[in-house]
């Protein structure tokens, strides 16, 4: 049987001839890319070399805790702060700058508490009280610098040189930091009972301008409400989470089990139900927008009440519903024309999936290898993560001088702490004072910390997409053996994921580590794209923006077609043991030879898969929100009384997408080996007996179907001589 007819053009080389030593995946096979297989190494021992000088140079205490004026952390065991946990601002009015916020730091002193404040008090007024009765300066002294002590120092003097604060206010923790607490009576701002004050003789403040300096800092209160919140919420409902999850896994392992037997039937269920269950939702968003059509206030614009964590706010809007109507419209018709126009794709879709599901019914085995590439890649993560904090907190500190006179030519010059004193800048700008600033250096190991951080962020790419692809080599090695075995299961090797998992360590780890390291460069321009992209905001260089969208564009597609040739790659490795170019190059070659085959039926697979893995995810979704909202009558009791329901929805729903996503992608790839290996059969074999072909008969008898259309006349030429 002849494949002549389906050769595109000569530079997509000879189908390959009969073989007949060939019996599926080559064992007898040496090492490929060996000296990228010794380059991988010696990154990965110079990986591990970083991340010991940047555990031997970094401190995370610089980022776990907060650093006084002096440098010092709050909070520190064994140093004078060890009981004093809590960083205090001495004039939180100098905290306006928004850039100043990101890394909370203010241009005043700051000083280490046990205790933030819990009354109000000026330093004016406590000076005045001081004078009448003495009182009042104990407590107001635990706030000023350690050792000052001397309550009747001009007030124009104390806050000149920042001896103590000008006011204190009542203030609660967070991030190991005092932040001002304003509370809302009667629709007026207070903090303290207080509207209005003064820091000092000559100025008269009011609470409005302490909640505009510290806006920032009470943003980051209202992220502290919400987060303990949900907190709260995952304590409660954590049972119920994992109980979902468990569901999730269950239903997921059945519908594995389920194709092996009709997953025909069970294939095109999940189309119908996908359609049925969009359609539903369709139906529901166009009931609410008509509900709410005469409701006042439901023409509110989404953007106009801007963030709100009660999520029923959003569902009184009809903006919500239309989003909502016209997302499900667009999906619901992607889906059915997809059906309409790809229908016989969907066949040979089905067909190649029935024929995975044989195959994973005698390798249960390969539905956990997800696990060992799930582990893999937390250790990756965690020793990325691990390393670039060390790396970022190995500067040096640096001090500036800080002053209160606008006109000092030293004001945020670079200055030592332990020399300030005996310098000029004191007497030329009275007041002034060498802070902390933050950490940073210019010693050599610093300037060099910004490349370690980006070889940290290029070698971490490159260990996730290697572990990705040897789970890939490894499974196609396994479903290879299957296809390739003439009498299933008895020709099948024992142990074939075991065995194609050492095989791919052993021979081919400098071709996985070649391949993927090309993935890993193109991903870490992306970031760098992403990056610059994030700098360019501001700039009003259109030619600069739509070059840089240009390139980002460029280098995405890029990505994807180096991942789909990068799995093909892989396959061919696992069957016949060639370098990463040449399994490349042949799997090209291959998949050009049937590009008219290629160019649908992959994404077909993809999207009946993902059919699915939205039918499991939406499942448990409807069945997590029919409970925590209380809408199961049998089980009302046992729900868990929440703050915001949605958090464990949420959860619920993309921990179920990911479970079955790790099942499914065993099974995409099974497909992607089976379907590859089919044409390998179709070129080398023509049906005959003594040339056998080692597919099944359905997917041969649909497959001919598929080609009788295309070559009519021609077509008998293609039919195999025998069946077996």
């Amino acid at each position: 049987m002849t494949r002549k007819s389906e050769v595109l053009s000569p530079y997509y080389g000879e189908p390959r001839k009969f073989d007949s030593t060939f019996k599926g995946p080559i064992h007898n096979r040496s090492c490929t890319d060996v000296l990228c297989c010794v380059i991988f190494m010696l990154v990965i021992i110079g990986y591990i070399a970083l991340g010991i000088v940047a555990w031997l140079h970094g401190d995370p205490r610089k980022v776990v805790y907060p650093t006084d004026s002096s440098g010092q952390f709050c909070g520190q065991k064994g140093t004078a702060n060890e009981k004093k946990p809590i960083l205090f601002y001495f004039n939180i009015l100098k905290c306006a700058n928004p850039a100043v916020l990101v890394n909370l730091q203010c241009p005043t002193t700051q000083m280490c508490i046990s205790k933030c404040p819990d009354r109000f008090a000026t330093y004016a007024d406590m000076q005045i009280q001081y004078q009448l009765d003495g009182k009042h300066w104990e407590y107001y002294k635990q706030f000023c610098k350690p050792g000052f002590n001397n309550p009747r120092k001009a007030v124009a003097h104390v806050l000149r040189d920042e001896d103590c604060p000008s006011m204190i206010v009542p203030s609660r923790p967070f991030l190991q930091r005092c932040f001002p607490d304003f509370i809302t009576k009667n629709g007026t701002l207070t903090i303290g009972n207080r509207t209005a004050f003064r820091d000092s003789p000559e100025k008269a403040r009011t609470v409005t301008e302490l909640k505009d300096a510290a806006k920032g800092l009470t943003n980051l209160l209202d992220s502290k409400d919400v987060g303990i919140k949900i907190v709260e919420d995952y304590a409660r409902s954590w049972c119920w989470i994992l109980i979902g999850l468990v569901i999730a896994l269950v239903v997921s392992l059945i519908f594995i089990l389920l194709l092996r037997f009709t997953a025909r039937l069970l294939l095109w269920l999940v189309i119908l139900s996908v359609i049925a269950m969009v359609a539903y939702g369709i139906w529901h968003c166009y009931r609410e927008l008509s509900l709410l059509s005469d409701h006042p206030g439901a023409d509110v614009a989404i953007s106009d009440i801007g963030f709100q964590t009660d999520l029923h706010v959003y569902l009184q809007l009809r903006q919500t519903w239309l989003v909502f109507l016209i997302s499900l419209g667009v999906i619901e018709s992607f889906v059915v024309v997809t059906l309409i126009f790809l229908r016989n794709r969907v066949q040979i879709a089905i067909a190649l999936l029935q024929e995975g599901s044989k195959a994973i019914s005698y390798m249960m085995s390969s539905l956990f290898y997800p696990i060992v590439t799930f582990c893999l890649l937390a250790v990756c993560i965690s020793y990325w993560a691990v390393t670039a904090v060390f790396l970022a907190s190995s500067a040096e500190p640096v001090y500036k001088v800080m002053s209160s006179q606008p006109n000092c030519l030293y004001a945020n010059r670079t200055c030592d702490p332990e020399n300030f004193n005996s310098t000029n800048i004191t007497q030329l700008c009275p007041g002034s004072q060498c802070t902390f600033a933050f950490y940073g250096g210019e010693n050599i190991y610093h300037r060099y910390i910004f490349v370690l951080q980006l070889s940290n962020l290029l070698i971490f790419l490159w260990l996730v997409n290697f572990t990705v692809a040897l789970g890939q080599c490894t499974i196609a090695g396994a479903f290879a053996s299957f296809y390739w075995a003439q009498r299933k299961p008895a020709d099948i090797p024992s142990c074939p994921v075991f065995s194609s998992f050492a095989r791919a360590l052993r021979y081919h780890t400098g071709s996985l580590a070649f391949g993927s390291l090309i993935l890993a460069v193109v991903q870490f321009v992306r970031i760098i794209l992403e990056y610059l992209e994030q700098r360019l905001k501001g700039v009003n260089n259109m030619v600069a923006r739509f070059l840089l969208c240009c390139l980002k564009c460029c280098f995405w597609c890029l990505e994807r077609f180096l991942r789909f040739m990068n799995r093909n790659a892989y396959i061919m490795i696992a069957i016949y043991g060639t370098n990463f170019c040449t399994s490349a190059r042949d799997a090209f070659y291959l998949l050009m030879r049937n590009v008219v085959r290629v160019a649908v039926l992959d994404k077909v697979t993809d999207f009946l898969l993902f059919l699915g893995k939205f039918l499991i995810a939406g499942s448990m979704g409807i069945l997590a929100f029919l409970f925590f909202t209380h809408k199961i009558p049998i089980i009302q009791e046992e729900v868990p009384v929440l703050n915001y329901y949605w958090i464990p929805l949420l959860t619920v729903i993309l921990g179920s997408y990911l479970i079955a996503h790790g099942f499914f992608s065993v099974y995409g790839m099974c497909v992607d080996t089976l379907f590859l290996c089919f044409l390998l059969d179709l070129e080398k074999n023509d049906g005959s007996q003594a040339q056998p072909l080692y597919s099944s008969s359905s997917l041969r008898r649909i497959l001919h179907k598929r080609m009788k259309k295309r070559h009519g006349k021609n077509s008998s030429r293609l039919e195999p001589r025998s069946a077996t």
